[in-house]
């Protein structure tokens, strides 16, 4: 329902490619910009880590410490002109880009072949809810919900602390700062929960999540996300 509404108010403005100003299809980019976008390549078959190594290798890092989220899957790495469309979306309130970018990461994503149970965003805190108006990945889940025709539990995780933001944190900076942030409201009880973002940096916010997810019950955790940072 969310996406339904969002989808409708933006129908009039995607005419236009968003990159080029050429005539779009329904996503709001067009056929041609759509070529060229960054997709992932080789990733890590746990985290999408992009790796020089054959597809399903897995990198140095989850060789070390396996990640508790089983996989995380990314539509694009986050270049040019992904992420510019990801900040416009994100932090500049432009929603035609949203509209753009998750109809087509519903396409480039899945549906997926080991589908999840249900899916969920991750959850913002009430106090940058209220400053950004909206929650990107809840947007986002819902888009690919309705397209993969999976239900949708956007209230299943709280954000019970306001953490300082992510983007300038090292991994280690970023567990400490996620330590207890997360609380999940809702029986899962032998569930595959699909955790949904926009971006994937260093996964500790992901995997966080995903320890919180299977202390409540869930029997596996994946994650699907717009873009992936090299």
């Amino acid at each position: 329902m969310v996406y339904k509404f969002f989808r409708q108010k933006l129908a009039p403005s995607l005419a236009r490619c968003l990159l080029c100003g050429g005539t779009s299809g329904e996503s709001g980019i067009c056929s041609a910009c759509t070529a060229e976008l960054p997709l992932l390549g080789n990733g890590c078959r746990h985290c999408a880590l992009p790796v020089a190594a054959a597809r399903n290798s897995i990198c140095a890092s989850c060789l070390k410490r396996p990640p508790a989220c089983t996989k995380i899957t990314a539509a694009w790495q986050y270049a040019y002109p992904i992420n510019h469309l990801i900040q416009r979306f994100k932090y500049h309130r432009d929603l035609a880009a949203g509209h753009s970018l998750i109809q087509l990461a519903a396409r480039q994503l899945g549906p997926p072949r080991e589908a999840p149970d249900l899916l969920t965003p991750v959850p913002l805190h009430w106090r940058r809810y209220w400053q950004r108006g909206y929650n990107q990945a809840q947007l986002i889940a819902s888009g690919l919900g309705e397209d993969w025709r999976l239900p949708v539990a956007l209230r299943l995780l709280r954000k019970t602390t306001s953490t300082q933001t992510q983007s300038q944190l090292n991994r280690n900076q970023r567990q400490k700062n996620l330590s207890e942030s997360f609380a999940v409201h809702g029986q899962i009880q032998g569930a595959h929960i699909g955790l949904v973002d926009d971006v994937v940096t260093t996964g500790a916010t992901l995997e966080a999540i995903t320890e919180r997810l299977l202390d409540a019950g869930a029997k596996k955790v994946s994650a699907f996300v717009l873009a992936r940072t090299p």
